[in-house]
């Protein structure tokens, strides 16, 4: 956490999530999500697009991706906006249960959709993933060795697929090849993938746009020195950026100080509470 008398300017481990913090990918998800849902489901007609807005309005509350073709399913159910936001782990688990399926066959299904679809139709399902304005190119900056912030390593940490990552990062035209990457196969929670740093980096700083992901961080002791920021333009709602507000270690960051100057960051954060 900062002190009021001795402010950390800037990190010299930034650990981004990709999703909600980098990438927006909602359009890719109900997507994958759906053809998932109709095969394991067994529907005889396709999910209809009017859920896609349910769908995009809930994604704040799945943590991991198998959990999305589970919320269809909810949305199918009859489960309100509502009732899904407030109890959503116990309708996830009522449903596979009772559907007599498990993470892993989900995971597995909708994992074998994406990859036929990559396979298959690499440009239309790259199309269906949008980088959030000016993230790229201060990703960009940050990863120049030419530029003033040539001493900070920037990782990225994400239940997504590395490859699939890298995949959507060479068509954005950034070059990642030094760049680490924790994805799917990594089977950690975020907070043990920090932990990793701890001795080593001296000011880690975690940008993550799923507030139960950073609570997560808070209750892990040997983190208590990273500094956590919530990416309000990500998968959230009002309600978590109101929490987060009401932490003293998460700061509320915006996508405009996102681009600019770390000592920004800490300045707009601070000033804000």
């Amino acid at each position: 956490m900062i002190s009021s008398s001795e402010p950390i300017l800037s990190p010299d481990l930034l650990a981004l999530d990709f999703d909600g913090v980098l990438c927006d990918g909602l359009l890719e998800y109900f997507e994958i999500a759906r053809k998932t849902h109709q095969e394991l489901w067994q529907f005889a007609d396709p999910i209809a697009p009017e859920l896609a807005e349910s769908f995009y309005r809930l994604r704040p509350v799945i943590e991991t991706g198998w959990e999305m073709p589970v919320l269809i399913q909810a949305l199918v159910d009859g489960h309100s906006i509502a009732d899904i936001q407030s109890h959503w782990r116990s309708i996830a688990e009522t449903i596979v249960q009772r559907d007599q399926l498990t993470a892993a066959q989900l995971s597995q299904q909708l994992d074998s959709n994406r990859d036929r679809w990559i396979r298959e139709d690499l440009d239309g399902w790259l199309a269906l993933h949008r980088f959030f304005p000016g993230v790229i190119e201060q990703l960009k900056t940050w990863l120049n060795p030419a530029n003033a912030y040539s001493s900070l390593e920037v990782v990225i940490i994400t239940t997504k697929e590395e490859r699939f990552v890298r995949q959507l990062l060479d068509r954005a035209g950034v070059h990642h090849q030094s760049l680490a990457i924790f994805g799917k196969a990594t089977r950690q929670p975020k907070a043990s993938t920090l932990k990793q740093w701890i001795g080593q980096k001296s000011n880690i700083w975690f940008v993550e746009d799923m507030l139960p992901t950073l609570n997560k961080v808070i209750q892990e002791p040997a983190l208590d020195q990273v500094e956590l920021f919530l990416a309000n333009w990500g998968y959230n709602t009002e309600g978590d950026r109101a929490q987060a507000t009401q932490s003293d270690r998460i700061h509320c960051l915006s996508l405009e100080q996102f681009a600019q100057p770390f000592s920004q960051w800490l300045t707009a954060t601070n000033a804000a509470r």
